[in-house]
């Protein structure tokens, strides 16, 4: 697979995809309008932009916004309980068509569909390197079996699992322990590591939380609610990148957001 911008030491992805896996409850009048996060991604200089591929094909324009397309190719709501399992909604064709630089899977370890997915994201692994495409792979614990999503014996073998299968990133969630997190992304290899953003979190913690990410050998974050939730969300940018691509300080981070 060629070189991909997507495929950096350090990335800031802005994640746009909690529409369809949240519903509308993460949403103001402001960050409801995808143009609006489009403009914070092309603004901020993202290292890339996550949508599902309704909100691509209707707003992102391949000539217009400069800010590398990922396409997440699978999905579900939060409305049905039990063990979750996320089918394919997009193909890697039609992610292409649409401009994607790179495209994203949800498997849930785990869960008693695991096989399904694993199955599926065979095939798109294969189509989307075909095609040079990085694959990013949403390595996201859960089901019946699994008593702590973020025990880190749990995140650790999912994230292995994403070695194993073969993803170029994966991306996973923070459980607050550095020394934890060293092992979980030592466990992933050669497949590079970016964390989830989470739910809205005081801007100083965040900052904290993100040094501590970095530290521990992640190259990135992909972030949503943290950033387009955030009153002034260009600011937290600045102050996220400054520690990401510039080993800044919190402190120093800190002064982006006066």
């Amino acid at each position: 697979m060629k070189s991909s911008k997507i495929l950096k030491k350090r990335v800031l992805f802005l994640a746009y995809d909690q529409g369809l896996e949240h519903g509308p409850t993460d949403f103001n009048d402001k960050n409801v309008d995808p143009n609006y996060v489009l403009n914070i991604a092309d603004k901020g200089n993202y290292s890339g932009v996550i949508f599902q591929k309704g909100i691509a094909e209707k707003y992102y324009n391949k000539k217009k916004n400069k800010t590398p397309l990922i396409i997440k190719l699978n999905g579900k709501t939060n409305l049905i309980k039990g063990d979750p399992i996320s089918p394919q909604l997009c193909t890697v064709k039609e992610a292409i068509s649409l401009g994607a630089k790179a495209v994203g899977y949800t498997i849930y370890p785990g869960s008693i569909h695991e096989a399904k997915m694993f199955k599926e994201f065979e095939k798109i692994e294969r189509e989307a390197h075909e095609n040079n495409l990085p694959v990013i792979a949403w390595m996201y614990p859960r089901g019946s079996s699994i008593k702590n999503e973020l025990d880190k014996d749990i995140l650790a073998y999912s994230a292995r699992i994403g070695l194993e299968l073969g993803a170029d990133i994966i991306k996973i969630k923070y459980n607050n322990n550095p020394k934890d997190l060293k092992w979980i992304i030592k466990c992933a290899g050669k497949t590079k590591v970016v964390i989830s953003g989470g739910t809205k979190t005081n801007p100083e913690l965040l900052l904290q939380q993100t040094k501590d990410i970095m530290n521990s050998g992640a190259i990135g974050l992909a972030i949503g609610r943290n950033v387009w939730q955030y009153k002034e969300p260009l600011k937290i940018t600045k102050a996220l990148k400054s520690i990401i691509f510039k080993n800044k300080s919190v402190n120093e981070a800190l002064k982006y957001l006066k």
